[in-house]
């Protein structure tokens, strides 16, 4: 969510007009709503206490009362809780009856409405699913319509994954506000968009961008000096008023004032007319926190409502109330043609010319970073428990248990995708109760794999069991294949030579001011695939070659720090969510020193940043790690990668911390980035009139590159940063921001962001042809993301050999996929819904749909095609595989069913409305997935196939 002072766009007054465009009298559908931030100022807890429980309460009590009133329901975290520890008996029934009714609709359905900038489609697959599978177990329903209209700015990746989702149609909302000034101008808030290039028309999806009023009811009215429309106030903190007056309750409807109130919401409903095509009319009536007293709004907006629809004649307008899909569903009625908007952004998202969005691509980067560590963690726990179940069905472990622990992570890694989570835009309390969510959830998860590991050794469970390391001053190397588990039965030498033996060089402190270009001395770090120079003048790094190609390039990295204002009084500030830079980055270090630690399988360069040279602490370091791989050993990707990871901090007070490495590469200042871990977007840099830096970063959520006509510098992330190229040749990645600021909004909600922590983030390096990273990037990034999870514990069992590592497989055949695929997700969601939607919905009906335990028969298989269409002669092929055989490590598969991307629909019988474009001139159902036969796929470019499979023996 949003400053207000950034929303609240002043109603503009004017005589009536007649009816837009000539196309005779607007119909305005008012969809009643209530954005409700899982997070954001206030904790879930808190937010359930004094507003969110009674927005469903009091919503059902109300719908049941008017047949013709109408809300739709988004956020599934605070409905789940509802649901489960406040509603009624009678209240689950009522909701049923509405939602059969059509007069309350779910959309989007996923658990939050997640962030688009920052989070990585595993993620946002993750939690949408999670409410999805909510919504379809216990209510037979699949939402069909998107809602993301709080967002800061939109992803081409999230009507590709809607598409797949089975959704009809997507609305989004905040858009640089110069290009949606220029689209309300000439009628092009609506299109079908091509998300993905590769899948293009056969996962485009309509988009609906809302006007400039956003998703809030225009709150001025000019015969009040109350707000409008909002007849039950703002929601109180930490508790309701016990007498049910709450601040700013909009004037009652009465006799005297219905007019005006009808004129000021015709007047509004006629402006925004006026940039839409057609003459239905969406008009949100709601905003953050709104309906926890429905009765109150309803009765005001009934009589509102009647008034208008009574008048018609005289007004040229008739109101209703409606769903989203009901607004859609006219739309498509109209039978137009729609221009086609191809797979380019809404990013980065700008609200005025000093106010650019892309400081939360960077804030709380420790928050960034242990969510997606939790979500790696996730995606192996669910893996190593998929497994058990299917090797071991005897297992002495509960599964019901088992499951609860998963559940766990996956409800906190879905939390944190929301839009005001994982960006970093929340209070510290809210940060805290994200924090400690995952942290349990990690925990749990932890411990569940501890006890697989201990169930299959039959091993004793003493004490604390398992941990991860990294240790830098010991390594045995070992190979481990895909999704399998590796034991390893380690004892020490005594007293003989330790496994890895570090040899350590400190080299002097340089005065970086004073160095000496003239008589330059060079020090080589070498390894397989690259040799690396560090300047001994300035103990900065000097240049990089491939070696196989001998291709040099000259490379240095520095860091430095954006200053930034915190007086409102005094210009533009920083936020949470704003980079405004007052001027270009200051260098942050005069000194730099230097240490290289020497070893047979890895060197370390450990590089040291001074403020001055006599400084004796310092703030920013660099550690750069090269690998030697041995014999016998595929090092192709390990070798192929120069590891860095960074400590920043703790800074001052309004600094923004970049590390800037600058090449002599002509890269025109051209720019790439990811769009969500799953495609790429291309950045040119852009000039503008204010706020050039700024609005010239992007968010990197995993990769991030510059190249020329030969060669490419590629940066794989394993957490989210700003990224931008302010020179040509240049690349800097925004790694930590601490800020202050005296306006008073952000004080009354603790938003200033003073994060003094030190953040310690990991980037790896890819230098290299085009042809040679394009291999090598997509399955190290993934290597990046999905780290080994290392955990030591004691097991019972002694080594049969007196080796110093002794091997165990406990799984035979690993699950591996060809290098172009990615197997996305293997888990067993537990869901007890019926594959056969006709079933499902006589189980609910009948009532039937919670019965019995969990299911632990069906395993939820996803794989995604990791290229693009033309990207790489070979690797941009489709791939055919055969999932029995994928699958045979975990038994004999004897059904497959293919699902849309959530799992909740049969691909054969989801038929997505296909809106007519210049392209494909006729209407109609879009049905486009080639279904499997025989468990016999063909994967094609970008495609992400989702399946039910039931194994032997269920």
């Amino acid at each position: 969510m949003a400053p207000p002072l950034l929303l609240l766009l002043l109603l503009r007054f004017f005589s009536l007009l007649p009816p837009a465009g000539g196309r005779g009298e607007l119909r305005a559908f008012v969809v009643a709503h209530s954005h409700m931030d899982v997070g954001w100022v206030y904790t879930v807890q808190e937010s359930m206490h004094a507003y969110a429980a009674n927005v469903y309460t009091t919503v059902v009590e109300e719908l049941m009362k008017g047949k013709q009133r109408k809300f739709i329901a988004v956020e599934q975290e605070f409905f789940r809780l509802w649901w489960d520890a406040v509603a009624t008996d009678t209240q689950k029934q009522q909701v049923h009856q509405l939602l059969q009714e059509g007069r309350l609709e779910f959309v989007i359905g996923g658990q939050v409405m997640h962030d688009e900038a920052v989070t990585l489609i595993d993620d946002q697959i993750l939690q949408l699913t999670e409410g999805h599978g909510f919504l379809y177990e216990t209510f037979g329903i699949r939402p069909q319509f998107s809602w993301h209209i709080d967002p800061f700015g939109a992803s081409a990746t999230t009507p590709t994954l809607f598409s797949l989702a089975g959704f009809n149609a997507h609305l989004i909302s905040r858009i640089d506000y110069d290009l949606k000034a220029d689209m309300q101008k000439n009628k092009k808030l609506q299109f079908v968009w091509q998300g993905s290039p590769s899948l293009s028309e056969r996962q485009e999806i309509f988009t609906h961008v809302m006007d400039q009023y956003s998703y809030c009811t225009p709150s001025q009215i000019p015969f009040s000096n109350r707000s409008g429309f909002y007849w039950n106030g703002i929601a109180a903190f930490p508790d309701p008023p016990k007498d049910g007056v709450y601040p700013n309750m909009s004037l009652p409807v009465t006799d005297s004032n219905i007019h005006l109130y009808a004129k000021t919401m015709v007047a509004n409903i006629k402006e925004r007319a006026a940039w839409f095509r057609t003459s239905d009319v969406l008009w949100p009536w709601g905003c953050d926190k709104q309906f926890f007293n429905a009765s109150v709004q309803y009765s005001n907006m009934d009589l509102l409502l009647d008034y208008i629809n009574k008048h018609s004649d005289e007004f040229g307008v008739t109101v209703q109330y409606a769903t989203v899909g009901d607004y859609f569903q006219a739309i498509y009625s109209r039978n137009l043609t729609w221009e086609i908007r191809d797979s380019q952004d809404f990013l980065p998202y700008s609200t005025e010319p000093f106010q650019a969005w892309t400081g939360f691509y960077t804030s709380r980067s420790t928050l960034k970073g242990i969510a997606r560590r939790a979500s790696s963690l996730l995606y192996a726990g669910e893996s190593f428990f998929t497994q058990y179940v299917r090797k071991h069905p005897a297992s002495s472990i509960c599964k019901c248990g088992a499951l609860k622990q998963l559940q766990s992570l996956r409800w906190a890694v879905s939390e944190v995708q929301h839009h005001d989570g994982i960006t970093g835009t929340e209070s510290p309390k809210v940060k805290d109760m994200y924090m400690n969510n995952l942290m349990y959830g990690i925990f749990n998860v932890k411990k569940l794999m501890a006890s697989i590991i201990f169930d299959m050794n039959n091993a004793k469970k003493n004490g604390e069991v398992y941990s991860s390391v990294y240790n830098k001053d010991s390594g045995i190397p070992v190979a481990i294949s895909g999704l399998s588990y590796r034991k390893y039965s380690i004892k020490a030498l005594n007293g003989k030579q330790s496994a890895f033996i570090g040899r350590s060089v400190k080299y002097k402190q340089k005065d970086i001011t004073r160095a000496d270009q003239e008589s330059q001395q060079l020090l080589p770090v070498v390894n397989n695939c690259y040799q690396v120079l560090f300047d001994q003048n300035t103990n900065l790094m000097h240049s990089i070659t491939e070696r196989e190609t001998n291709q040099t390039v000259q490379l240095t990295q520095e860091f430095l720090e954006y200053h930034v204002n915190g007086d409102v009084m005094k210009g533009p500030i920083s936020d949470n969510y704003l980079f405004a830079p007052n001027a270009s980055a200051v260098p942050v270090s005069k000194a730099v020193g230097l240490e290289v630690v020497f070893g047979n399988l890895m060197t370390e360069i450990r590089q040291y940043f001074y403020s001055n040279v006599t400084a004796q602490d310092y703030i920013y370091a660099v550690y750069t790690r090269m690998y030697t791989v041995p014999e016998g050993y595929d090092g192709k990707l390990l070798c192929h990668r120069i590891e860095q990871e960074y400590s920043v901090g703790p800074l001052e007070l309004n600094r923004e911390a970049v590390l800037r490495t600058s090449t002599n590469l002509n890269t025109r200042q051209l720019l790439y980035t990811d769009s969500n871990g799953y495609q790429i977007q291309k950045r040119a840099f852009k000039a503008y009139m204010n706020n050039t830096v700024a609005r010239n970063y992007y968010p990197m959520v995993q990769t991030a590159y510059i190249e020329d006509d030969t060669t490419r510098l590629m940066l794989l992330a394993e957490r989210a940063h700003g990224v931008s190229s302010q020179g040509n040749g240049q690349v800097e990645v925004m790694l930590h921001r601490r800020l202050w600021n005296n306006l008073q909004w952000d004080l009354n909600y603790n938003l200033t962001l003073n994060d003094s922590s030190v953040v310690r983030p990991v980037i790896w390096l890819i230098l290299g042809t085009k042809d040679v990273t394009n291999v090598l990037y997509r399955t190290s990034g993934l290597a990046l993301e999905h780290r080994p999870v290392v955990m030591f514990g004691a097991l019972s069992d002694k080594p049969k050999l007196p080796r110093q590592l002794q091997q165990n497989s406990v799984h035979g055949s690993p699950v591996t996929v060809p290098p172009n695929l990615h197997l996305q997700t293997l888990s067993i969601p537990g869901w007890r819904y019926s594959s056969n939607h006709a079933e499902q919905v006589h189980n609910v009906h009948m009532g039937k749909q919670k019965q019995g335990d969990a299911d632990f028969s069906r395993v939820l298989l996803r794989i995604r095609h990791l290229y693009e269409v033309g990207e790489d002669p070979v690797l941009s092929q489709p791939v055919m595989v055969n999932l029995k055989s994928l699958l045979n490590g975990l038994g004999s598969v004897i059904l497959v069913e293919e699902r849309s991307l959530t799992g909740t629909w049969d691909v054969n019988t989801l038929k997505r409305w296909k809106w007519k474009t210049a392209q494909y001139p006729s209407k109609g159902f879009s049905n486009t997935t080639e279904t499997s036969e025989n468990s016999i796929v063909t994967v094609h470019p970008k495609e992400i196939r989702t399946f039910f499979v039931y194994f032997q023996g269920q």
